[in-house]
């Protein structure tokens, strides 16, 4: 890596970072001091941070499909090391956190914390949070040329994400316990 690139990585770091705590503050300014009529507009903020969130679960190991068949220090392993930085920095790692703002939020605020299936669905979503560890590792493991997991294992783990999803929406919507 040139001196350029590495400064425009810590830039780019930087960046990110001070974005992150940005939003981080919003959503701890909203989560304490939102009105109770503010409820549609939490809602709605928290559907476009999960629609965010899993687009970049769906995508990233289907990138490590790709990346795992790419030639070591190839230009097209180069090509997908920065793709997949960029989208865990720039949208999924923002969006789970702006999920999980908005969403321990409308749990609080709307539903006390009551309710089997929202205990069921938390604990599914901890789960997809602990796919997203997994899948950041991925990334560091990518980008050290490390990569031991096969093109078949990406494919499975890309799977994981659809499943988890199906079953926090029906917890959500129908609300079966």
């Amino acid at each position: 890596m040139s001196a350029t690139e590495s400064t425009r990585g810590r830039v780019a770091l930087t960046r990110g970072i001070v974005a992150l705590l940005i939003f981080a503050g919003f959503s701890a300014l909203l989560i304490l001091f939102v009105p109770e009529d503010f409820y549609p507009w939490i809602k709605a903020l928290h559907i476009i941070a999960v629609i965010a969130w899993m687009a970049g679960l769906l995508y990233l190991p289907r990138l490590f499909v790709y990346h795992s068949e790419a030639a070591v220090g190839s230009e097209k392993s180069e090509t997908f090391k920065i793709m997949e930085r960029r989208l865990l920095r720039a949208i999924i790692n923002p969006a789970m956190i702006a999920t999980w703002s908005f969403g321990l939020w409308l749990a609080w605020k709307v539903f006390a914390f009551q309710g089997s299936w929202l205990h069921a669905k938390i604990t599914l979503v901890l789960l997809l949070s602990g796919l997203h560890g997994y899948l950041s590792k991925g990334v560091r493991t990518f980008a050290q040329d490390r990569n031991t997991k096969s093109t078949k294992h990406w494919r499975i783990v890309n799977e994981v994400p659809t499943v988890l999803m199906i079953l926090i929406v029906i917890l959500v919507v129908v609300k079966p316990f």
